[in-house]
């Protein structure tokens, strides 16, 4: 029995003649319906020139339609201006959402046809391991929503029409840290980038990648999936409960409370609570796994997602190879996963012994161990430097060093911030003189 692909060409005309009728209504759809959801490509041509229109803040009509597809010489592929004016028969502007619903629902089916063949083709391959199979699978489905899910050759216009479909819908370029200096260097978290922070052990990894897991749970922009291989997860609340309330890790670790430190310490756990921040302590973690997790977290949640691995040194490729090449596929991966899940994944790293041999001991990119792949694939490396911690004299005291090596998008720079040993917190330097900067 032979089936046709799910479509509706009532439903495209209609969503096409709506916003004929009544072209500031484009506003409404503009943000999540793409030209490319359209099964005709007339009309997907159509709505392509519709927005690219709006996006020049131009009124959406027949006539500017007509204009735009006979400057892009495409009228006469669409059908002409006759064409154009038919599509009005039967549309109603008040009932725009509802057809592009409609639009967009069909076209999640002929994705889902489609996933389902290459899954079939996975499947039949028998290749890899269940668990690379299994994350296979679902990244295949998590392309049929996911932004830029479209693979191939992308033209500049489909660019252009997906840039002003984010500037209606108001879409951020990064997600902010809520940490001053180094949103304003980086602009925040970049979707698809790879952020390695390096460091020496015990100049405090782990501390900053859960502020920065703090900060954004408190903005709410995003989930939070911490991947940790290792601390345990009751050991990561309890810095968490530490840097929310400001009470001494060691006072909550030997639960040597005081009243007042009790009653910071409830209220802290209370606010945790709520914050969407998911911990996998899973041991001996690989990137297929926490491929898995953020593939099943993304389909069952729906919201954007900051990926944290600590380390990068401690994931298993699941290969036998020389510890150089796991490394480097191990980082190579990491960077596919952003991609894949068009969110940034930020990955702790170790730094060999060499810093401790130098005269200065601020940390290098030629530090970053056993892998030059790391820095090659990384869109971001930040190094963790406190001069305390080897400079028992200093005036820098309290102060860490977040030295930005690499910013394959940006400035590179040295951001001063703030660190409490006592509750592993870091914050921004409110006074940077006072503080000798």
């Amino acid at each position: 029995m032979a089936y046709e692909l799910p479509q509706s060409n009532e439903a495209e005309r209609a969503t096409l003649g709506a916003i004929i009728l009544d072209g500031e209504r484009i506003t409404l759809i503009a943000s999540w319906l793409r030209s490319d959801m359209f099964h005709m490509e007339r009309h997907a041509q159509i709505y392509a020139a519709m927005l690219a229109v709006a996006g020049r803040g131009e009124k959406v009509s027949s006539k500017t339609v007509f204009f735009e597809l006979k400057r892009a010489d495409l009228l006469d592929s669409v059908g002409g201006i006759d064409y154009i004016s038919d599509l009005i028969d039967g549309a109603y502007s008040q009932h725009i959402e509802e057809y592009a619903r409609e639009v967009e629902r069909l076209y999640i089916y002929r994705q889902l046809i489609a996933a389902s063949a290459r899954i079939a083709v996975l499947a039949y391959s028998a290749a890899g391991s269940g668990e690379e199979a299994i994350a296979d699978a679902q990244a295949q489905l998590n392309t049929i929503t996911a932004r830029g899910g479209k693979r191939g050759l992308v033209s500049f216009a489909s660019m252009s029409e997906q840039y002003m479909a984010d500037m209606s819908a108001g879409v951020a370029a990064g997600i902010l840290t809520d940490y001053r200096d180094l949103d304003e260097l980086t602009g925040g978290l970049h979707r698809q980038d790879l952020i390695i922070i390096a460091a020496r052990p015990s100049v405090g990894k782990t501390a900053f990648s859960l502020s920065l897991a703090h900060n954004l749970a408190t903005r709410g922009d995003c989930d939070t999936l911490f991947f940790s291989l290792e601390m345990s997860k009751d050991q990561l609340h309890q810095r968490a409960q530490a840097m929310r309330s400001k009470v001494d890790l060691m006072a909550i670790r030997l639960g040597k409370l005081s009243a007042s430190q009790q009653q910071k310490v409830m209220e802290a756990n209370g606010e945790l609570w709520g914050m969407p921040v998911y911990v996998d302590d899973t041991p001996s973690q690989t990137v297929a796994h926490i491929r898995g997790e953020a593939y099943r977290h993304i389909a069952e949640h729906g919201r954007p997602v900051v990926v944290i691995v600590d380390y990068l040194q401690l994931l298993a490729s699941g290969k036998r190879e020389n510890r150089v090449q796991e490394v480097s596929e191990i980082s190579r991966m990491l960077k596919v996963l952003a991609r894949e899940i068009d969110a940034p994944v930020i990955a702790l790293s170790q730094l060999s012994r060499a810093v401790e041999g130098r005269t200065s001991h601020v940390p290098m990119l030629s530090d970053l161990r056993e892998s030059g792949s790391i820095e090659q694939d990384a869109d971001i490396v930040i190094m963790l430097y406190r001069e305390e911690l080897y400079d028992k004299e200093t005036d820098k005291k309290g102060i860490a060093e977040l030295h930005i090596a690499k910013h394959r998008n940006g400035p590179v720079g040295v951001i001063p911030m703030r660190f409490d040993s006592s509750t592993t917190r870091f914050d921004t330097l409110t006074y940077r003189q006072v503080d000798g900067y």
